[in-house]
């Protein structure tokens, strides 16, 4: 974040890349200086920032916070009446966006976008502390928020630079969205450690993706598991040009025999793959495996960043000096959120966690301080009585094709975008048996593809409402 080192320090390098125009460093910091400037003429605020993957939303982004105002970034192509919510939830005094408000009563030209000015008197003070406003729920524009200082996302940018060994040449292409902790991570990191980042709003699956990575000179690509598993499974690969070495994995568990794949292919051409572990509770990342280690432990993911602490908790167990065998993973460190927000009014509370998370995941410590992670503890069903791992039985499936596990009104639902529905019919009984269920508790659904959230994860809340039946409305009493 440019709120961590000058930027003028990295002068003409370049900053930015966008359809082959190339911003550099000290011409981004003017850029940011001059609206910032604009910004701090016109007293305090909360700026809405609706991202998009081009060069308006990350000067909008930079500019508010070097005048010291909170930016809350949400996904640009949410529908009107979530936009609508959550502006009525926080009360923005800017909005940042490509299309501007009507009743704006002022407007700033920022690259692609324009900031406007919401009438009407300022909203509750937000603390002073507060920098990032961060949803954690994909797409579905809940008002629930992540409240981050700017003390944690400083160093959160510069634990990641020095883990990743980030410096001046380093290129990533910006593939993830903005608004998504682990994408906002790689644009802070990379301009923290002088490097750069390609800007793009294509898809892999489309021809000038690839093409963007070999004219802006990317030398890393981000991921997360799904869009590594479709790359994989389709070959697309074999497309990279031949100056990306490095790839970075986050945002959920990758099959170890997937992780493998990728690590040999990324040592194949001199360069590495960096399986990492976050949460947007923690700003982005809190381990990240050590240079090569991903060939060797394929199952791991990551050791804890400098600067903080992890640890490994069961009912029971004494904490960090005597943790249990697996159990949830608890971290503490600088990068920790202040706490949820889910209106304005909530921006003016401080710190509420005092850099402890219990991040709901379960896992183990091994010998090398290696993180193993083994589900959710918020993923377990229970189904005829029996508790079932939900991640689990995903990945008994996996192998086959995209799969997502629900609980249903006392079964089990897989949704299966592989297969046949023949097929899946044909797997059920002996999938079943393995389960230790009975046959009518388990349900198999094709679908073409899975319902997925802007940061690539599966969209369970919309798989629930396409596969579950909606709850019986309260019954009336006639009287």
């Amino acid at each position: 974040m440019y709120e961590v080192r000058a930027p003028q320090a990295h002068g003409v390098r370049p900053a930015l890349w966008h359809e082959g125009r190339v911003i550099t460093h000290e011409e981004l910091a003017d850029a940011v200086e001059a609206l910032a400037g604009s910004l701090r003429d016109r007293g305090p605020g909360l700026v809405l920032a609706f991202c998009r993957g081009r060069p308006g939303t990350v000067l909008g982004l930079l500019a508010a916070r070097a005048a010291g105002l909170p930016v809350a970034l949400v996904d640009a192509n949410l529908a009107a009446p979530q936009r609508r919510a959550l502006v009525e939830a926080y009360r923005p005094e800017w909005i940042l966006d490509d299309r501007p408000e009507d009743d704006a009563v002022e407007r700033l030209p920022v690259e692609d976008a324009v900031l406007g000015r919401r009438p009407g008197p300022p909203g509750p003070a937000p603390h002073p502390d507060l920098a990032l406003l961060l949803s954690t729920s994909g797409t579905t524009g809940s008002p629930k928020l992540v409240r981050l200082s700017a003390a944690a996302v400083a160093h959160n940018a510069r634990a990641i630079a020095a883990a990743l060994d980030l410096g001046p040449e380093e290129r990533a292409l910006q593939a993830l969205p903005l608004h998504y902790s682990y994408g906002l991570s790689v644009l802070h990191s990379h301009l923290v450690a002088g490097g750069s980042v390609a800007l793009t709003e294509r898809s892999p699956m489309e021809r000038g993706w690839w093409q963007d990575l070999a004219d802006a000179g990317c030398t890393s690509l981000p991921g997360v598991p799904t869009g590594w598993r479709h790359l994989l499974r389709l070959g697309l690969l074999d497309r990279a040009p031949p100056g990306l070495r490095t790839c970075t994995q986050a945002g959920g568990r990758l099959e170890p025999e997937r992780v493998r794949l990728l690590a040999s292919w990324a040592a194949a051409r001199g360069g590495d793959l960096r399986v990492m572990y976050g949460q947007t509770e923690a700003t982005a990342r809190i381990a990240v495996m050590p240079p090569g280690a991903s060939l060797r432990r394929p199952e791991a993911a990551g050791r804890v960043l400098a600067g903080g602490a992890l640890w490994i908790e069961a009912p029971g167990s004494a904490g960090p000096e005597r943790p249990p065998e697996v159990g949830e993973v608890v971290y503490r460190g600088p990068n920790v959120m202040m706490g949820y927000a889910r209106r304005r009014a909530d921006l003016a509370r401080g710190d509420e966690l005092q850099g402890v998370l219990r991040t709901g995941d379960l896992g183990r410590l091994d010998e090398a301080g290696l993180l193993v992670l083994a589900g959710r503890r918020s993923r377990l069903a229970k189904v005829h009585g029996l508790r079932l791992e939900l991640d689990e039985v995903e990945a008994l499936l996996q192998p086959h094709g995209p799969t997502a596990a629900l609980e249903g009104d006392d079964e089990l639902v897989l949704a299966c975008a592989w297969g046949s529905p023949a097929e899946l019919g044909a797997l059920a009984p002996t999938l079943a048996v393995r389960l230790r269920l009975p046959a009518a508790a388990l349900r198999l659904v094709h679908l073409d593809a899975l319902p997925l959230s802007a940061s690539g994860k599966i969209d369970y809340p919309a798989l629930r409402r396409e596969l579950l039946p909606a709850p019986l409305p309260a019954a009336v009493d006639p009287r």
